[in-house]
């Protein structure tokens, strides 16, 4: 039984990939498109778009290398995405044995999720990474960098007070970096909401409706701030909005979510382009400078797709049942002396 399962489930995929090849999978660039302009004169960016993509920040292995793959390649990868999430939303087995303390639980099903099932591709090129520099698509830790990142990390395993417990667990600023910047999907609500006015823009994140808004034409505060999503100016170089981001909040520098993840210092300095290339693409660009962290700044490129939807509140709010509840858990846990080492679903 368990091989005719397997055997079912790779001829879903199969049939998934002919079929998509036999449609059009919209992979071609858009050329000669001119950018609709604001009332006020500069490019109309305005709208609802969606960063949701399976492509991770850094390569994988099995790529060899290669930031670009042929649509064949793509067209089985993002088969297989959508086999395994359809097996995954199967209900669950209502005989399945009860988990113990320390035992994973579960979460949400997938019919709850999205973390995009297309992989991203720019100038008509499927990408294997968001990473474009360094050329081999991995992050250019430091020595210093490498273990600030593993004290991070080991701290997201701590369960001994609220203040230890990832941001987004908090509902401080969204999980990950779906806020920026830099922007980087998360595992579901990766629309962004953009308005313009003459002195500001604002970048309004689903994920905890974390709204960056970016001063035009403005300098960074003296002295800084350092608030939460960072101090964003920015300026028009033709039909780009520029953006640059500095003055991170110290608590701010973990960012991770689905497979991407990094570590900055307050003094990062982030440099956002936006650039509409079509009526339903916008290409995003950033470089991140952070020289405590990293041997060298490393820039990242992925597609915003317009998306129609509206962005509803995200209901978030710090000391909501979740917190106390992890928390509880955790002190069963060492009441009991077993310890509490679940699996974190963002890690």
């Amino acid at each position: 039984m368990k091989n005719q399962r397997h055997q079912h489930t790779w001829a879903k995929v199969f049939c998934t990939a002919v079929l998509v090849s036999l449609t059009s999978h919209g992979y071609a660039a858009e050329t000669g498109y001119i950018t609709p302009r604001t009332e006020f004169g500069v490019a109309d960016l305005q709208g609802t778009w969606s960063l949701a993509t399976q492509t991770n920040l850094e390569r994988s292995s099995r790529f060899d290398g290669k930031l670009i793959i042929s649509e064949e390649e793509a067209i089985l990868i993002e088969a297989r995405v959508r086999a395994r999430n359809e097996a995954s939303n199967q209900p669950s087995d209502p005989n399945r044995e009860a988990p113990t303390i320390g035992q994973n639980v579960g979460g949400y099903n997938t019919f709850w999720m999205d973390p995009g099932e297309r992989l991203a591709v720019v100038d008509g090129e499927i990408r294997t990474s968001v990473l474009v520099d360094p050329a081999d698509g991995q992050l250019p830790y430091s020595e210093q960098g490498r273990a600030k990142l593993a004290a991070a990390m080991r701290q997201r395993q701590s369960y001994d007070g609220p203040e230890v417990r990832p941001l987004g667990e908090r509902c401080m600023v969204g999980f990950g970096s779906s806020g920026g910047p830099p922007k980087l999907p998360v595992l579901y609500n990766n629309l962004t909401q953009i308005v313009q006015t003459e002195s500001h823009v604002v970048l309004l994140a689903e994920m905890n409706h974390d709204a960056r808004i970016i001063r035009i034409n403005a300098e960074h505060q003296d002295p800084p701030l350092y608030p939460w999503l960072g101090d964003s100016i920015g300026y028009y170089e033709g039909d780009t909005l520029v953006v640059e981001t500095t003055n991170f909040h110290p608590q701010q520098s973990m960012r991770s979510s689905l497979e991407h993840r990094f570590y900055g210092s307050p003094e990062m300095k982030v440099t956002e382009r936006f650039t509409r290339t079509s009526d339903q693409t916008m290409l995003y660009q950033f470089t991140v400078d952070d020289p405590q962290i990293y041997s060298q700044a490393w820039s990242g490129e992925l597609p915003m797709n317009a998306n129609g939807e509206r962005v509803f509140e995200y209901a978030c709010h710090e000391g909501n049942y979740a917190l106390p509840g992890i928390l509880a858990g955790a002190r069963r846990a060492d009441a009991e002396g077993i310890g509490y080492a679940p699996t974190d679903p963002d890690l």
